[in-house]
């Protein structure tokens, strides 16, 4: 691990971050899953962030660490620590040579190593682990827990401490899990992570990830909710596991399994099922909020009671709404590389408030139609609402990868045509657009009266806020920007491929 501290001054990728979750404005403070609460909605509380920095001078950057030579995740900030997904690319431990995928756990002061969680890639077929993306969920952390899904489509309970405090258990046989088979187990040391528990999705679930697996887990009460990943085989026409659950529910203390979504969703996926669900209360009612793998968004209820031991539950749909109801749903494969025609999915994370849902959808980047929309759907309605929910639909530029934010009466979006879009969240009436350098994979933040959103051309755009368009600056990264920017405790964490910057006003 190399750190400084400066004073004075691909297939699934695209998914990976787009994901943003936070409150309608949220607290000051911890930034404790991929944005906070349950309404998906990339909005922060925090005030005194930096609106412009240097990173060559280091003005306003706190301290700066490298990374691996792949980083497609979004950091995470909870309990003095900052968690962070990337790849071994080169090794902070020399016992782990090779690709392999690592959750770095960081000290929020210096950027410091304090543990990290070191995974082997899935097996051979690329298209099951794509090489050197390493892992690229956000873990979402409570209390002494941290939960994350791990490149190999595990869903593990961590201790936030890691082994600097020992082996807690139940899960005992990290040495194992850091080594592909038939590899000797390595002994556990103090820079190791501690699973507490762990569920294998694939194998307990019956599902068959594609090109890499992406989750923000969302957490309600006992009960953690979170998409599969299943999606096509290595020929991008075969559904191995059609019948595999797209939404399920796990117990946060044991892993146990839960419940599952039963839509059917399997066959009708055109690519993989990488958007993470969101929670709302709808005129007083809890909802969960899901985008499948076939573009179609689900509401359930969720769960009140865990069910017997040994029973899978199946969630109750209290409505389905398709934005995209002209699009093919049947032999959705022959549509691969179609331009024009193709059924549309979604890589964001729906956002909720005031009753509505917000979803970017559209043609898949790499094999689907160019076509995109930003939708507002009304959340209160019950059953099959596609001919009755929909509030307004507005065109975006190109494809979406990335989840909106909901602020102060605006929405604020971005796409793969190199666009951010500033629209009217009532009437879905565009205030303003902005033209990038490069493509957007991640999702705009709205912070401190700010937008900040990076691109895959190494620019980072810092915009005001507002119904009029206004540019503070723009800082040319040193390498790509996938993930999403963050805010917490007064910093902003900004994560390119190769380094994580944590910027803050110099005095």
């Amino acid at each position: 691990m190399e750190y400084r501290t400066v004073r004075g001054g691909r297939g699934f990728l695209a998914a990976v971050v787009c994901m943003a979750a936070c409150a309608a404005t949220a607290p000051a403070g911890d930034q404790a899953q991929w944005g906070q609460a349950w309404t998906r909605n990339m909005v922060s509380g925090e005030t005194g962030l930096v609106e412009d920095f240097d990173i060559e001078t280091g003005r306003n950057v706190k301290w700066v660490v490298t990374l691996g030579s792949e980083t497609w995740a979004t950091p995470t900030v909870a309990q003095g620590r900052v968690f962070l997904g990337t790849n071994n690319d080169p090794p902070r431990d020399p016992r782990h040579k090779g690709d392999r995928s690592l959750l770095l756990c960081l000290d929020e002061k210096d950027g410091s190593l304090l543990w990290q969680l070191v995974v082997p890639k899935l097996g051979p077929d690329i298209y099951l682990d794509w090489p050197k993306a390493g892992i690229v969920s956000a873990p979402t952390v409570e209390g002494d827990r941290v939960y994350v899904l791990t490149n190999r489509d595990e869903v593990v309970c961590l201790d936030i401490e890691g082994q600097r405090n020992g082996n807690d258990g139940p899960y005992l046989d990290e040495g194992w899990h850091m080594v592909p088979d038939p590899n000797k187990p390595l002994e556990v040391t103090s820079l190791d992570a501690d699973i507490i528990w762990l569920f294998d999705i694939p194998n307990q679930a019956g599902t068959w990830p594609h090109d890499g697996a992406h989750a923000s887990i969302l957490i309600d009460g006992d009960f953690l909710y979170l998409n599969t990943c299943n999606g096509v085989d290595n020929t991008h026409a075969k559904i191995r596991r059609p019948d595999g659950p797209s939404l399920i529910v796990l117990d946060k203390r044991t892993g146990r399994w839960l419940a599952r979504d039963n839509e059917g969703i399997g066959p009708r996926i055109f690519h993989s099922t990488w958007s993470p669900p969101a929670m709302g209360v709808v005129d007083g009612r809890k909802l969960i909020f899901f985008c499948g793998g076939d573009g179609v968004v689900y509401a359930f209820e969720p769960l009140t009671v865990a069910p017997p031991e040994g029973k899978v539950e199946t969630l109750k749909r209290v409505w389905r709404f398709d934005p995209d109801p002209t699009g093919p749903k049947e032999n959705v494969s022959q549509y691969l590389r179609n331009r024009e025609v193709s059924p549309s999915n979604v890589k964001s994370t729906p956002v909720f408030s005031d009753n509505r849902l917000y979803v970017t959808v559209g043609g898949d980047i790499w094999w689907g139609k160019n076509q995109a929309w930003l939708k507002c759907v009304d959340a209160t309605k019950t059953g099959d609402v596609t001919g009755s929910a929909l509030l307004w639909s507005y065109d975006l530029k190109d494809h979406s990868c990335s989840t909106p934010a909901v602020h102060d009466g605006l929405v604020y979006a971005a796409d793969c045509g190199r666009m951010i879009h500033c629209v009217d969240a009532e009437t879905g009436r565009v205030c303003w657009t902005h033209q990038t350098k490069g493509d957007i994979w991640a999702s705009p933040l709205i912070a401190d009266g700010k937008l900040y959103v990076g691109t895959n051309r190494r620019d980072f755009w810092i915009m005001a806020a507002g119904r009029e368009k206004e540019v503070l600056s723009t800082i040319q990264m040193d390498s790509a920007v996938a993930g999403t920017a963050v805010a917490a405790n007064g910093v902003l964490y900004v994560t390119t491929m190769r380094k994580l910057y944590a910027l803050q006003k110099t005095p």
